[in-house]
């Protein structure tokens, strides 16, 4: 590892920073500095694990009465060190912090509410866990992180021998206390034994430097973690990997699995694979390596103590896969429940366990699979395992990876300060259901994408436009194609089982309304139609409900009928017989579908404007009814214009009506003669 500081860089901070518009006083050198260093830090992937680490720096800063205070900045909730700014550094009245130490004992909940009550700002973010570790630390500028090198020394039963011989006397040694008011005594006190050391090494936990700069504690943050890569490597051996494992089917492994998590809560999964992580799952030891535990807190609280392990074979059929997933499973949960019940027990408390299903499942033949409530949970919990592996694998080179015993990780784990780091989100109707949607670009499909995305699903979105599609702004994967690609379109489920894990629903929106009097219409203008109106919906929904009914969690499929299958205008022929046959395969799909909890049903717009409708044609049509076009598109019983959002809405209704199948919900006003009979 190297230094990034940059002489040019800090100074671009320190303009940028020292003095904030509108806040004189509330900021400094000091701080700027601390602002870089912070972001070099959490920039290096070999440092920093998702919201592990902080950093600090004791200054001078305004109170809200124009005197200049000692204050403590620390790194605040919320906020990551990659891109940190002095809101992420909140400061903390030193004095009264300090004060702090005189106490023989202090509660979690008393350590959080002193330290909000010593803030400058009240609004400011909750000074980290760990403020009172840095606040009792004498030198100016303190850093900690999780650095996979530090841990693979310290996570070792002969870590303190191992660590004098790496770095000497230049670090003091802190034996593992939980986090919060007894390590930050301790930690000051073994400093206090050694002030000439650059810094701490806590075992079990990570690295902490300190300096009388930023520079010089970032730096000595650098060397340190340089001087365990330089260790670990003299003591690396080239190992001959085992022949790879005959590779699974994703689309066949990972609906099944996704399902059988799904019984607890909604999960996305998320799939990982580079070298390591096959060396890794490649390993004779695997079953006993990766049982041991995680190294640090961050770990626990998500992606629980240990990973499942699976073992599988491209041979198997679905359902012996799903027989394997249930024993599996059925074990881990059992010991999940059974660690939660006798660590409770032995402390005398009472806790709410968490859900007993694993955030990591390692799979031979496809690669470290993570688990979460969305995207972002199971990249984080793909994250920290993957760390976890090159912790793991430099451990073992130099001795032997061992991490705390049960009942220290049961308090991190139901520690109220390392939950709160998960935070308590509002949920929302669609949260963990994957959706895919066709024609999403405009008109209905792009009304129907927002919604969706707004109920929190997940999305796969498709469409010919390539530049539209990116123009909605929607976080979802994008499809380019033509429906009437039917190996395409398959492949698009294909991607949602890939990227999510499964699939829990489709709005089958595309669409083309070819015109046409029946005795006149040629043949490929028909076909055309049919392959968009009606081929096209079948090959979705058919390689849809195979997905859906693998995982075995029911499902939707919407479809966009309209007015013309009940009500067909003449010269509409090409269209409205499509569109007809897409009515008769929705209700097969209801027949057929519903005893494996998959519902099928279709909204019957009319007059919403949108490129099916092309100002032509409507000009035309209202001139015919001798209307002007908007009073053409109010034409209807409640006399009012439907659109497209209406349209979503309806398509959104539907896929959270549990207990309706087989149904076409009309929303175009009220026309009597188009009504569904």
């Amino acid at each position: 590892m190297q230094s990034r500081w940059s002489d040019d860089e800090a100074r671009e901070f320190v303009a940028r920073y020292a003095s904030l518009p509108g806040r004189e006083g509330a900021s400094n050198e000091d701080v700027a500095l601390r602002v870089y260093t912070s972001r070099l830090i959490g920039r290096e992937p070999a440092l920093v694990l998702h919201g592990g680490g902080n950093t600090s720096v004791k200054t001078r800063l305004v109170d809200d009465a124009g005197e200049t205070v000692d204050v403590l900045c620390v790194k605040g909730s919320g906020w990551d060190l990659d891109a940190i700014e002095p809101a992420g550094l909140p400061a903390v009245r030193l004095d009264g912090l300090r004060k702090l130490r005189s106490r023989t004992s202090m509660s979690d909940e008393a350590m959080v509410n002193a330290q909000r009550t010593r803030l400058l700002d009240a609004s400011a973010p909750n000074p980290s866990v760990e403020t009172l570790l840095h606040a009792f630390l004498a030198p100016k500028f303190v850093d900690h992180s999780h650095a996979d090198a530090i841990l693979a020394l310290v996570d070792q039963p002969e870590a303190e021998s191992i660590a004098r011989e790496v770095f000497g006397d230049t670090f003091a040694l802190v034996p593992y206390v939980m986090p919060g008011f007894a390590l930050a005594k301790l930690a000051a006190e073994v400093y206090e034994a050694h002030p000439e050391v650059q810094g701490l090494l806590l075992l079990r936990h990570g690295l902490f430097t300190f300096g009388a700069t930023a520079r010089e504690s970032y730096e000595r943050h650098v060397d340190a973690v340089t001087k365990a890569e330089r260790f670990i490597q003299r003591h690396h051996v080239t190992v001959v990997p085992s022949p790879p494992r005959p590779r699974l089917d994703a689309t066949r492994v990972l609906p099944i699995l996704r399902g059988k998590l799904a019984t607890t809560r909604p999960t996305v999964l998320h799939v990982s694979n580079d070298d390591a992580i096959e060396s890794y799952l490649a390993r004779a030891d695997l079953a006993d390596v990766s049982q041991r535990g995680v190294p640090t807190p961050d770990h626990v609280i998500r992606t629980k103590r240990v990973p499942l392990l699976l073992e599988l074979d491209p041979a198997m059929e679905d359902e012996a896969i799903a027989a394997h997933l249930d024993a599996r499973l059925s074990t881990y949960r059992t010991a999940y429940r059974t660690y939660v019940e006798r660590e409770a027990a032995a402390k005398g408390r009472v806790v709410r366990p968490l859900d007993p299903d694993p955030r990591v499942i390692l799979v031979p033949g496809l690669g470290l699979v993570t688990a979460g409530a969305t995207p972002k949970d199971a990249r984080v919990a793909a994250d920290l395992h993957r760390h976890l592996i090159d912790v793991v694998e430099m451990a073992e080179v130099v001795g032997r990876y061992e991490v705390l015993p049960l009942g220290d990780v049961f308090d991190m784990e139901y520690w109220s300060l390392e939950q709160a780091k998960l935070g308590k989100a509002t949920p929302k109707p669609l949260d963990g259901k994957v959706v895919l949607v066709t024609g999403a670009a405009s008109g209905i499909g792009a009304a129907t994408a927002r919604r969706f995305a707004a109920a929190g699903a997940q999305l796969v979105l498709v469409d010919r436009d390539e530049a539209a599609l990116k123009e909605l702004g929607l976080r979802a994967e994008l499809r380019t194609l033509d429906v009437t690609d039917a190996d395409a379109l398959r492949g698009a489920v294909d991607h949602a089982v890939k990227t999510f894990g499964g699939l829990d629903g489709v709005v089958s929106n595309a669409g083309i309304a070819p015109q046409g009097a029946m005795h006149e219409v040629d043949d490929d203008t028909l076909r055309t139609s049919f392959e968009v109106n009606f081929h096209a919906h079948q090959t979705l929904a058919a390689a849809a409900s195979r997905t859906m009914r693998r995982q075995g969690t029911g499902g939707f499929l919407l479809f966009n009928a309209s007015k013309a299958a009940f009500d067909p205008g003449p010269g509409f022929g090409p269209y409205a017989a499509a569109k007809a046959a897409l009515i008769a395969l929705m209700k097969l799909y209801a027949v057929e579908q519903g005893p494996q909890g998959i519902r099928s049903n279709a909204v019957n717009a009319d007059r919403i404007r949108t490129a099916l409708l092309p100002p032509d044609f409507v000009a035309r049509r209202a001139a015919a009814r001798g209307l002007d076009p908007d009073a053409y598109f109010r034409s209807n019983l409640l006399g009012r214009e439907v659109t497209a959002d209406d349209v979503a809405e309806a398509f959104l209704f539907l896929a959270l009506a549990k207990s309706t199948t087989g149904c076409t919900v009309t929303v175009d006003g009220g026309n009597p003669s188009a009504s569904p009979r």
